[in-house]
């Protein structure tokens, strides 16, 4: 599923895909920002960890959960 994350102050929104689920990330997210952690720290589907700062957390976006990809991908 895809992620967007807004940054305070930043043009470009934080965009990646992600093999958790919704509920994963609105999870890691509240607790991030009601433990008064620095950043955000959230895993992208290519194993690959984004960090936002908390404090400069501006929105973000949770897609629904992919239903399959049409066309010659190599999942």
């Amino acid at each position: 599923m895809e992620i967007r994350i807004g940054v305070r102050d930043v043009a470009r929104e934080v965009t990646f895909e992600s093999d958790s689920t919704p509920e994963q990330v609105r999870s890691l997210i509240a607790e991030a920002l009601s433990s008064g952690s620095a950043l955000i720290e959230l895993q992208d589907d290519k194993g690959g960890t984004v960090l936002v700062p908390a404090a400069a957390l501006g929105y973000v976006e949770i897609g629904s959960p992919e239903k399959g990809r049409v066309g010659f991908g190599s999942h």
